[in-house]
């Protein structure tokens, strides 16, 4: 048993296993799925779990290059949230029509309960080490 951190086992193999440039969708309920992506439902009712201290347990747990929202995100809070662990220089911005023709190269999606529009966000693996390894953020 694990002191602090992720706890969900499935999660926790999905980040461990990715490599570089891997694909991690960290999403709100309704953004769709694509076919043939794996999808860990953490969602048990309506806002729980939140976006927000998911992500922030996901990035306490994995290298992060670079990071995709919407540009339809307009949510203060969540795009405030976001901003406060993620630096913006990492944090690119697609159309909501674009972001979802990325995840289908998505190694997994994170499904929270989280009902905020747009409260999704593409985490795109780094490496921890050599002269371009991102600084830890996040947690």
């Amino acid at each position: 048993m694990r002191h602090d951190g992720l706890w969900h086992p499935r999660l926790l193999e999905i980040l461990t296993s990715a490599g570089h440039t891997d694909l991690i969708v960290v999403c709100d309920a309704g953004l769709p799925a694509p076919p043939g992506v794996e999808v860990v439902h953490l969602a048990w009712r309506s806002g729980e779990p939140a976006f927000l201290p998911v992500l922030r347990q996901v990035l306490g747990e994995f290298v992060v290059e670079h990071a995709t929202v919407a540009e339809e995100l307009s949510d203060a809070t969540i795009a405030d949230g976001i901003a406060g662990l993620i630096p913006a220089s990492r944090i690119g911005r697609v159309g909501h029509e674009e972001f979802k023709r990325i995840t289908r190269s998505a190694r997994a999606i994170v499904r929270t309960g989280e009902v905020t529009p747009y409260a999704n966000i593409i985490l795109q693996a780094g490496v921890p080490y050599g002269p371009a390894a991102p600084e830890p953020f996040g947690a």
